[in-house]
């Protein structure tokens, strides 16, 4: 009988079966592949200087993947970490993950962070990053963990963790369900010199050496936070950094940043007088001003065409219901959080203070949903009548966290353009590709043209309904979106407790994400409610629903088009569609003579009659994002024309005065972006 062969191991390698010495590493396999940053082996990540085992399936990973990019992200949070303590050493550690384009690390430390607290940190990991020291993993016991990190209290209880780490607060990676790990940060590593530095509790993996995060790194800014997101915890202090693989990539980075920043819709709210937060209303709670009132307006008015046209009926449903609806509906069990607090109403008592009637506990809508099944519900329905499709636009209100109220993006109370489509089994395929084209079609009405689709399933842990609902309801969902030509994103364990989704991301003029309409698909709601028809052979048959949102909410898509244009809103949107400004004060009748004919033919004009001076009135106009500039001087007024001025800083003179009235109506007939 033959021995195995144990000077040899094999692998596949990237797809291709090899064989190697006993003791290969993923650095000896892809040695001179510097952009090769950790394996993946048997699908998951290791380090370059652990040796692969007989049998494995081993895949590069580039720091320039999305991997890779963690696994850059998560080492220069060890970096800053390791900095901090340089810096101050009696700092203590919590938890330091890669996030979206960047990382935190949480510090216990004396005093907050200053900005210039920042800048030598930046300096002091510059230092570290260019000596090059070693990342090495070492596997410690429990007890050898607690011993080496005893000065460390909130390293401690993540080590009482190890096996219930959660993604939610970043401890996952500190500690998981298998061995514990520490990663020693090693000087002149391979010497007999070599020392520890620095030590972390950490899963990993990391980078082989500090050098490799180069100079594509720079802390942004610090915040509070509570330990572990709890405030019920102690509070720290976060470091926020972000990492890049080149220099080059980060200043891109920061500029779109810059971007961002120019074209974030509070800022822009306040300065073109469109909406406000007042404190006297709450925290998440909108107030649309003058000129923003008649951005809505159009959105809205628009919408409610295109749902006309698309065979929608309108309703109507109140903002607060007794507590049962919800009970019925399963949103007090699986919603409750996101929810305001009962009202509790309608206890009547006697003279001596007992309960002759009990009270009902009233809730501030959440969802639309429940109030439209009883519509549904209202009467009896045939078959004939459906598809039916009801559209609302209702105003919901949703408790969300302080730290996570983000201007009208992640509002507390918003009104949502909200649709629900009760249907049968046989129609609900064709209904949803009708739908899925209805809302492409209205986004890109509204100027957005690059999407992709997600689909999000079942969450085990929070849903009801049997497995084979949710299947066919998956099923019919993911076949609808690949029918579309469009790109189809896994969202794992994303769905609504009721039932699978399709959302519509769709990118905006600086290539940022913004998940827009939803279609659900549910089987369950009709369920729990016992919605019924009476099919065609007179039996009495549960109808499908399908949830759909198209803007999200009214508020949502108000900031997602006002960051996307930069406050430039096309002419058919915009507040003042034509500003018209006379050279001189002779010249204003007539040009309020130009502006009567527009508004005869709905176009919202004004003549700025002001005592500014000219060049003030036009950089007033630029500052206001008027689509239109009209001027008029005494050329113009000899020739029966008028001169325009675009937002781009162009001017066109001597334009007849019929042809200029026609161009500004059709601009916006035709929702030309100007």
């Amino acid at each position: 009988m033959s021995q195995p062969d144990v000077s040899a191991v094999s692998v596949t390698v990237d797809g291709e079966a090899t064989t190697m010495t006993p003791g290969t590493t993923g650095a000896d396999l892809f040695a001179g592949r510097r952009e090769v940053v950790v394996v993946r082996v048997d699908g998951e990540l290791r380090d370059l200087d652990q040796p692969l085992p007989e049998g494995a399936v081993v895949e590069a990973v580039t720091i320039d993947s999305p991997d890779g990019l963690s696994v850059l992200r998560h080492s220069a949070a060890h970096v800053l970490a390791q900095a901090v303590q340089q810096v101050d050493p009696d700092a203590k550690l919590g938890i330091g993950p890669p996030i979206t384009d960047g990382f935190y690390y949480d510090f216990d430390v004396e005093t907050p962070f200053t900005p210039e607290d920042l800048k030598k940190l930046d300096k002091a990991m510059a230092r570290i990053i260019k000596e090059g020291q070693t990342f090495r993993r070492r596997v410690v016991t429990e007890d050898e963990a607690r011993a080496e990190l005893a000065d460390e209290p909130y390293k401690l209880e993540l080590i009482g963790l190890k096996g219930g780490a959660s993604d939610d607060d970043g401890s996952s990676v500190e500690v998981g369900a298998g061995e514990l790990t520490i990663y020693d940060n090693v000087r002149g590593a391979g010497r007999e010199s070599e020392t520890v530095v620095w030590k972390d509790l950490c899963r990993g993996p990391h980078l082989p050496s500090t050098r490799l995060i180069g100079n594509g790194v720079r802390l942004m800014r610090s915040a509070a936070a509570y330990w572990r997101g709890s405030e019920k915890n102690d509070q720290l202090q976060r470091v926020y950094g972000t990492a890049w693989p080149t220099k080059d990539e980060m200043l891109a980075y920061l500029d779109r940043l810059a971007e961002a920043e120019r074209r974030d819709h509070r800022r822009l709210g306040s300065e073109l007088d469109l909406f406000s937060f007042p404190d006297q209303i709450g925290s998440g709670l909108a107030v649309f001003h003058p000129k923003g009132g008649i951005i809505r307006n159009e959105m809205e008015d628009y919408s409610r065409r295109k749902h006309v046209e698309g065979g929608y009926s309108f309703v109507n449903t109140p903002h607060i219901t007794k507590g049962q609806l919800f009970e019925t509906s399963g949103h007090l069990d699986w919603y409750r959080e996101g929810m305001y607090p009962a009202i509790h109403l309608d206890e009547v008592l006697d003279d001596d203070g007992a309960v002759v009637k009990p009270g009902q506990d009233y809730y501030l809508k959440p969802m639309n949903c429940p109030m439209h099944n009883l519509i549904f519900d209202s009467r009896g329905r045939s078959y004939r009548e459906l598809p039916l499709r009801l559209f609302e636009f209702g105003t919901v209100y949703r408790y969300e966290k302080s730290g996570v109220v983000h201007g009208m993006t992640r509002a507390r109370g918003f009104t949502q353009d909200d649709a629900h489509i009760y249907c049968t089994r046989d129609q609900m395929k064709d209904e949803l590709t009708t739908t899925l084209t209805f809302v492409l079609d209205l986004l890109k009405d509204y100027g957005l043209d690059d999407f992709y689709l997600e689909l999000s399933t079942r969450d085990p842990e929070k849903s009801v309904g049997s497995d084979e609902v949710w299947e066919e309801a998956t099923r019919t969902l993911e076949e609808v979106a690949t029918a579309s030509g469009l790109e189809l994103v896994p969202d794992p364990e994303g769905a609504a407790f009721y039932g699978p989704k399709i959302s519509v991301q769709a990118r905006d003029a600086i290539g940022r994400t913004w998940q827009m309409s939803t279609i659900q698909l549910d089987f369950n709601l009709p369920e729990k409610f016992e919605l019924e028809y009476t099919a065609a052979d007179g039996t009495r048959q549960r109808p499908v629903m399908i949830h759909r949102a198209l803007f999200g909410s009214i508020e949502r898509f108000f900031a997602v088009l006002l960051e996307h244009y930069a406050g430039a809103f096309p002419a058919w949107l915009a507040p003042v569609q034509v500003l018209a400004i006379p050279v001189a004060e002779p010249f204003n009748a007539y040009l309020e003579e130009i502006v009567g004919r527009l508004r005869a033919q709905g176009i919202r004009a004004d003549v700025d009659v002001s005592d500014d001076r000219f060049g003030k009135k036009i950089r007033n106009a630029s500052t206001q994002k008027i689509p239109f500039v009209m001027i008029a001087g005494g050329e113009d007024v000899e020739a029966g024309a008028v001169s325009f001025r675009f937002r781009d800083g162009t001017q066109e003179n001597s334009v007849p005065v019929d042809e200029a009235v026609e161009r500004v109506v059709a601009a916006v007939r035709d929702r030309v972006q100007v």
